[in-house]
């Protein structure tokens, strides 16, 4: 079996490489072992300015401007919703940061998602002394409903194997690969943590961060925007919300824990005065880097090895674009973003 490229490691980065391969009647065959499930725990929520500091995100809006058709696109493919539009809420925590928020909002990177006025209204049961800003353009994408689409559509097209990737089977061949039965021309790498294991780019620095989150069900709540202070509270539907997220460096387990679940809740309730029952607990390893930056390109010894990883905290933003931007490398030679060249690390 020929193919032009063998997929290994089928979250958001692997599916939307998958996605412009399909865009650009490429031949693909996906290794998924399920053996990473952060994006399927990721809360998926989407937005272009870091609330802690109200400054612009990375690119965010560039991002954004690729990543919304691109879901549109695949809500087309699958006749299905994925993309749910809401207002952001950063609830204050003092005069400072209202003062914050005003001069922030005057960034013209900034002011076409942030509303400079002050919102003031009560919602019963959320503490909000020093009210909300307003954060528009903002939303979720429903990553598990996606990727669970997706595997059935490459089920069925016979384009995907759930089995584990055996390094070890790897040969190369007058610039092609070989792996078992298949000949490609490129693998290209989207295993997140799991990249730990791999010999060829084991070596590249992660800074990987355990992430948990609860899903509750608070029927007096009645909110259809995403909270955020010291935890973010995202709206799910009929009554439902998102609690997240921790972020804990030390333990590389993907199990949930008690700790996560006391900590969110602790958090949770310095906001959040009413009634919720737990329904789900959840949690993921995020593959993040030390410099904040996604990790794309080649195999310095092996071209046809390649890499995309490293989406951290905005996978749903970041995924559309990086993979646009290693398929034009990969194909056309396109130079990559120094900014996210593996061989920034040389």
């Amino acid at each position: 079996m020929e193919v032009d490229y063998i997929i290994v490691g089928f979250g958001l980065a692997g599916m939307a490489f998958v996605s412009v391969l399909e865009e650009k009647e490429k031949s693909f065959l996906v290794y998924e072992d399920s053996s990473q499930t952060a994006s399927n725990v990721s809360g998926g929520a989407y937005n272009p300015v870091v609330l802690k500091r109200f400054t612009p995100v990375w690119q965010g809006a560039d991002q954004l401007k690729i990543a919304l058709p691109f879901y549109k696109r695949i809500e087309k493919k699958f006749k299905k919703k994925y993309d749910y539009k809401f207002n952001t809420y950063r609830i204050f925590k003092s005069i400072e940061e209202q003062n914050n928020w005003f001069t922030a909002s005057d960034n013209p990177l900034l002011s076409p998602f942030m509303d400079s006025n002050i919102i003031r209204k009560e919602h019963p049961g959320i503490l909000s002394n020093f009210g909300y800003g307003k954060l528009k353009h903002t939303g979720r994408i429903d990553t598990k409903t996606l990727l669970s689409d997706w595997k059935i559509e490459l089920t069925k097209t016979k384009k995907i194997r759930f089995e584990s990737f055996k390094y070890q089977l790897l040969s190369f061949k007058k610039g092609t690969v070989l792996y078992k039965d298949i000949k490609a021309k490129n693998i290209l790498f989207c295993e997140g943590y799991g990249m730990r294991k791999n010999p060829y780019f084991k070596d590249l620095p992660m800074n990987e961060a355990k992430g948990e989150l609860l899903t509750i069900h608070a029927p007096k709540l009645n909110v259809n925007v995403l909270l955020k202070a010291a935890v973010f509270v995202m709206p799910l539907g009929n009554h439902y919300y998102k609690v997240g997220a921790t972020f804990n460096w030390k333990d590389k387990t993907p199990q949930s824990t008690e700790e996560g679940k006391k900590e969110l809740l602790e958090k949770l309730n310095t906001f959040i005065k009413l009634p919720f029952k737990i329904v789900e607990q959840s949690a993921g390893i995020r593959p993040t880097t030390k410099d904040r930056r996604p990790l794309l390109g080649k195999h310095s010894k092996h071209p046809q090895l390649t890499i995309l990883n490293g989406l951290g905290t905005r996978g749903v933003m970041l995924a559309p674009k990086m993979a646009m931007e290693l398929y034009n490398h990969i194909e056309k030679n396109t130079p990559l973003d120094k900014e996210i060249d593996i061989k920034r690390f040389k």
